[in-house]
Formats: C-alpha cells, sequence, structure tokens
C-alpha cells in the first residue's frame, strides 16, 4: 500500500493541518501539510448559460496568484496535491509534505 486516507473532521478553509506518520520499524516521520491560499472567483464573469456542477473554472489571474503564492512556500516543504476548489469557495488547499533532509 502506497496511500494510505485519513479524514479530518472539522478542518475548513483557511486552516493549516499537520500529520506526522511512522512507518514499519524504520521510524522515519513524514509530516503533511494542508495549506489554503485565498482562491476568489468573481460570479459576475461567468456565463449564466454554461452547465451547472460543483467546480468553476479557474481565471487566468486565479492561476497566476496561486502560482506565486507555491513559489513563495517555504522550500522546505514538497508540494504533493493541488485539491479542486468547489464552486464558490474563498480558498484553494494545497498538500505539502516535509523534505526529510
Amino acid at each position: 500500500m502506497k496511500e494510505i486516507c485519513i479524514p479530518v473532521p472539522g478542518f475548513g478553509e483557511d486552516q493549516i493541518a499537520e500529520v506526522s506518520l511512522t512507518v514499519g520499524d524504520k521510524k522515519v516521520v513524514y509530516s503533511y501539510r494542508v495549506e489554503s491560499f485565498p482562491w476568489l472567483i468573481d460570479s459576475q464573469t461567468k456565463d449564466s448559460s454554461s452547465p451547472i456542477d460543483d467546480y468553476e473554472h479557474a481565471t487566468l489571474e486565479q492561476i497566476n496568484n496561486l502560482r506565486k503564492s507555491l513559489s513563495n512556500y517555504d522550500k522546505g516543504w514538497e508540494l504533493i496535491q493541488i485539491f479542486t476548489p468547489r464552486k464558490g469557495a474563498t480558498h484553494i488547499q494545497v498538500l505539502y509534505r516535509k523534505l526529510n533532509s
């Protein structure tokens, strides 16, 4: 097994969670962090005739703002995953793993 899923109840936007994990007898600790970055969608620019779903399409401005936030993030953390924000979300969440030295 290469992945595990750990539900974190009550985890909301604009919060940081750190989880440490020891695997087998190796006593190696992996630290993970979920970071939230601002993700505002201007609903006035959306086409009301587009299909209804739970997700919005990102604007170029949102992507550039996220790219800037990611490039300025602590270099001691490795980017693992960018989660898809729900429609109307004010933040986008990103999963990092601490680099072991």
